[in-house]
């Protein structure tokens, strides 16, 4: 049994949690919700004070926060109350810079840290199928891999610290240029008079094929049932697509790499994000739009 800190419990994190308590780690968790909270205790977490109370003694913590600077803020907080030897894993989807300050302020207290940020949304959040993309030592990797298994179905070591937070940002600027594409290619097929499903039976297994059309169809009634089912509820909300369309902006400016699509989708998202409510639909509701 492993003693895990689990900060940030919200609609990923409550889900990794529950699977590490399912699991038997004995999980301490911290989150600023009450509602949150609750959940975590429902399913055999130890509720926490504050984060610090959450990682005092603990073997490994592993945060779920929204941005950079919650995250730094967190470690800088908790650094002085782990256990000698212990592994941070940062599952957030932040920029490299951040995550490569997190592993030296870890390098400081004789720690390891990783970034490990995933793929797969809510639905395998809960279901402990997450894809983990992971930056950092090997021997860091090394431990935090089974705690990362006890919550994915794929654990991939990207490289050294910021490779994973790399990895993470490289595939969802793909992610949401191809979904704004898919839906693109649904409105235009539409207005040449073509059946919905027609396209989609014949762009699902020819070279027009992507996980945005063949697993996250935006077309209600179409292919695998999708948040498009459920009028765009659940799911990767817009808001948080176009928060990593800007970490990818932001760190293609940083390399000198020119990134022309992915500068495309992140102004359609930004004026998608921009109409009333429409930052917590599912980013596949850009269709709307077209």
């Amino acid at each position: 049994m492993t003693r895990i800190a689990f900060i940030g419990l919200g609609n990923m994190g409550g889900g990794m949690a529950a699977n590490l308590a399912a699991r038997r780690h004995e999980v301490a968790a911290f989150d600023l919700s009450a509602d949150a909270l609750a959940r975590a205790a429902d399913a055999g977490c130890r509720i926490a004070d504050s984060a610090a109370d959450a990682a005092r003694a603990a073997d490994a913590v592993v945060t779920m926060l929204p941005a950079g600077q919650h995250v730094e803020a967190v470690y800088r907080e908790i650094l002085g109350s782990l256990a000698p030897g212990a592994v941070l894993i940062d599952c957030s989807t932040i920029d490299v810079a951040t995550a490569r300050t997190i592993a030296a302020l870890a390098r400081e207290q004789g720690l390891e840290a990783v970034d490990a940020p995933v793929s797969g949304g809510i639905a395998a959040a809960a279901a402990g199928t997450l894809t983990f993309m992971v930056g950092g030592s090997a021997d860091g990797f090394a431990r935090a891999r089974p705690i990362l298994a006890d919550m994915g179905k794929a654990v991939i070591h990207a490289g050294d610290h910021g490779a994973g937070q790399a990895a993470k940002i490289c595939n969802n600027m793909i992610l949401g240029a191809t979904m704004l594409v898919t839906c693109e290619a649904f409105a235009l097929a539409e207005k040449l008079g073509l059946d919905a499903q027609a396209f989609y039976d014949v762009a699902s297994v020819s070279s027009g094929q992507s996980w945005s059309m063949t697993s996250y169809c935006p077309v209600p009634g179409v292919g695998p049932e999708t948040p498009a089912d459920r009028d765009y509820r659940g799911g990767f909300a817009a808001a948080l697509m176009l928060k990593d369309l800007k970490l990818a902006q932001e760190a293609a400016a940083t390399a000198g790499a020119r990134t022309p699509m992915g500068a495309l989708a992140e102004q359609s998202y930004a004026a998608f994000v921009a109409g009333e409510g429409h930052a917590a639909l599912d980013f596949s509701a850009i269709i709307k739009t077209l």
